[in-house]
């Protein structure tokens, strides 16, 4: 198990990473996370424990790395925050409710049967199961019932890899004041360390490690270095989103607003590797570029919270304006439901208002309801005619005139609607623009061109050269020998 000394450490990527090198050896393996929080979801197909649903984006790649399908198994307690009213919970796949922060500690004990549950299934169909904390075992105000961290460890019997972050600074001290306010037997469970994200000359921490060594007794698994394959690996969670920012490209200038409660934002991972598009991440106080060739609002765990917000940002008039001009706007999922007229919550389902006016691009209306859909498609493009790969995972129905004109289509099934004049549209379909062929054809539409031939594949060779870096420079033998042990 790999736990860090605090969020954001890296520990996604490098169990993905590891993930692949033991597949390049031949091991069975198959990751597994107790716990995520994340608004990035991924949607897992039905196996043969039952059902498919949502795991976290991180199991998705991680699984992708293992060269194997994911199951919900992979991720089985998964948080989706959601405005006010708390986070959703999500056990196995399935939404089980929602719960404020003081609620959900009172559910730790009962999911920890889930969570073993899970881990039995993985650990049957594996040789190895590679698993990934959350947050930090140091927060121990939480380590009563915990299910993400020490208390996993502890009840599956798992020993555990601490991963500490140099970029960041104090990397000697996080790991040795980690060891010092763990009780005796958290202690027990870390079988050694590891630095991560280092820049420079390796060999010039060689003293630091010892002086880790020295106060801990734990021994190093190595140093990895900070690693360009990253950046071309989909983000996992909010905290990668604050590192998003524009790269000043020249070329296709595409806007993204970024509001509180931004759900799946991977989705733009696509188009954020394509040498001719400066993809913008617009921020709080910060105004639209008069430049954009296209906006696309993104999804929303809350939709009406984060249509209060892009309001209150400023925002709503730009977005008009820029459809005014006959510039393009896309709405994907949430994004999509703000483009209409209406959203209706006629059972509070994110809070007290239960109806708020959209933006009025799309002649469309949205009722939110309970029943969550989540399910892998692959349609076609109605607009380019090609063939599309992705997913949804929605609370809310959306018709209106305007679905006559469907952004795509399943077997009779339409999704998503077009303004009379083909400049505004929206659909339900994640992973929209991981779909080659169609990011192609969007980027000549706005006079620019596509130079990323398969998204997959860039994924797959970033992976590839994830592990190859894992290999050289970490002591992979004896961190997988402790699975033996």
């Amino acid at each position: 198990m790999f736990q860090g000394t605090g969020s954001d450490v890296g520990k996604t990527v490098l169990v993905a990473g590891l993930c692949r090198v033991a597949k390049n050896r031949g091991i069975n393996v198959a990751p597994f996370k107790p716990q995520n929080m994340s608004n990035n979801a991924a949607v897992a197909d039905p196996d043969k424990y039952g059902d498919g649903g949502e795991i976290g984006r991180g199991q998705w790649l991680q699984a992708l790395a293992c060269g194997r399908p994911a199951s919900v198994h992979m991720n089985p307690v998964l948080l989706k925050p959601q405005s006010a009213i708390g986070s959703q919970v999500v056990v196995q796949g399935k939404v089980i409710g929602t719960a404020k922060a003081r609620e959900y500690q009172s559910m730790k004990p009962q999911l920890l049967a889930s969570v073993m549950d899970s881990f039995s299934k993985i650990s049957d169909d594996a040789d190895l199961v590679l698993v990934e904390g959350a947050g930090s075992p140091a927060e121990i105000n939480l380590r009563a019932g915990d299910i993400a961290n020490m208390g996993f460890a502890c009840e599956a019997n798992v020993p555990v890899v601490l991963v500490g972050d140099i970029d960041r600074g104090g990397v000697i001290a996080s790991i040795v004041g980690t060891h010092t306010i763990l009780p005796e037997i958290d202690r027990a469970m870390i079988a050694g360390f590891l630095i991560n994200k280092f820049r420079g000359d390796i060999s010039l921490f060689d003293d630091g490690l010892l002086e880790i060594s020295k106060y801990t007794g734990w021994p190093s698994f190595g140093i990895l270095p900070y690693l360009d394959a990253v950046r071309r690996l989909p983000a996992e969670d909010s905290v990668a989103l604050d590192r998003l920012v524009s790269e000043g490209k020249s070329g296709v200038k595409i806007v993204v607003p970024v509001l509180g409660k931004i759900a799946n934002f991977d989705d733009f991972d696509p188009l954020r590797v394509e040498p001719g598009v400066d993809l913008v991440f617009l921020r709080k106080g910060e105004s639209f570029p008069a430049d954009a060739d296209m906006i696309i609002l993104p999804g929303s765990k809350s939709t009406i919270a984060d249509l209060l917000e892009l309001r209150a940002n400023g925002w709503e008039q730009p977005i008009k304006d820029h459809a005014a001009n006959g510039k393009q706007v896309i709405g994907i999922c949430g994004g999509y439901q703000m483009l209409g007229q209406i959203i209706s919550d006629p059972n509070g389902l994110e809070g007290e208002a239960r109806s708020i006016a959209g933006l009025g691009l799309l002649n469309v209306e949205t009722v939110l309801h309970p029943e969550k859909v989540t399910r892998n498609s692959n349609p076609d493009s109605v607009e380019f005619d090609v063939a599309l790969t992705g997913y949804e995972i929605h609370m809310g129905a959306t018709s209106g005139p305007e679905c006559i004109r469907p952004m795509i289509k399943l077997d009779g099934r339409r999704d998503g609607a077009v303004s009379a004049d083909g400049t505004v549209r929206g659909c339900y379909l994640h992973g929209l623009f991981g779909s080659d062929d169609y990011r192609h054809k969007l980027l000549e539409g706005l006079g620019g061109r596509a130079q990323v031939s398969s998204y997959r594949e860039s994924v797959e060779t970033a992976l590839d050269e994830l592990a190859e870096q894992i290999e050289q420079h970490l002591d992979v033998d004896a961190m997988f020998d402790l699975s033996l042990k």
